[in-house]
């Protein structure tokens, strides 16, 4: 098994990830309460409804431009620091594909890790800052080790869902050294950061957009 993504497959990955996030809208929104202005729900809601819709546009079966037009859609959307964030991180994947499809688990994980490098090109925050990259290195890092020791892109993509999915636990006994909650300092301990969280729960909707195919 080659473990080849092509158009239909990455489309079902695309739109269980982005359905994935709506449904916790409003646990996303409970958590930035805590330690924002309770919009982050709202702001990832409108970066899944970017993606459902530019699927839904899409009138050809161009991996790289579908990819690129999503990063554009969101980048449009207003959606705060969010959009940036999430907008790159599509860009950046449609640099990491030519033809009509990922030949196989090695080039998926190489897609994603080009639209992490273009992420970071719009943060300072590293791991222990309590933001998103808490849950998308560990993640990255994952599927990197399992892809590289020859495991299949599914046993990839569960490493990286749990890593993700600890990765934004961790942040619960972190103090936040960016955004709206580096404001409230020693408050912000014992709170999951929303950030985090929404990545983990990209990464459980790659993984079962795949696994349900």
């Amino acid at each position: 098994m080659t473990d080849s993504v092509d158009y239909d497959c990455l489309i079902r990955i695309l739109r269980t990830a982005a359905e994935k996030i709506k449904a916790n809208r409003d646990y996303l929104s409970k958590l930035d309460s805590a330690t924002g202005d309770g919009d982050h729900g709202m702001a990832v809601y409108k970066v899944a409804d970017a993606i459902t819709t530019t699927i839904d546009k899409d009138a050809g079966r161009d991996i790289s431009k579908l990819l690129k037009d999503m990063g554009w859609a969101i980048m449009s959307t207003d959606a705060g620091s969010t959009s940036p964030l999430f907008g790159s991180l599509f860009t950046g994947m449609s640099e990491g594909v030519s033809g009509p499809d990922i030949p196989d688990g090695a080039g998926f994980v190489n897609l994603l890790e080009k639209g992490v490098a273009k992420l970071r090109k719009n943060t300072r925050a590293e791991v222990g800052s309590k933001t998103m990259i808490d849950a998308l290195i560990p993640a990255m890092e994952a599927m990197r080790a399992a892809i590289d020791s020859g495991k299949s892109l599914a046993h990839a993509l569960s490493d990286g869902a749990e890593a993700a999915t600890k990765g934004a636990e961790s942040t619960k006994n972190m103090k936040a050294s960016f955004g709206r909650a580096k404001n409230i300092g020693e408050r912000s301990i014992g709170h999951i950061d929303p950030g985090a969280a929404s990545m983990s729960l990209l990464f459980t909707g790659i993984k079962e957009g795949y696994q349900n195919g």
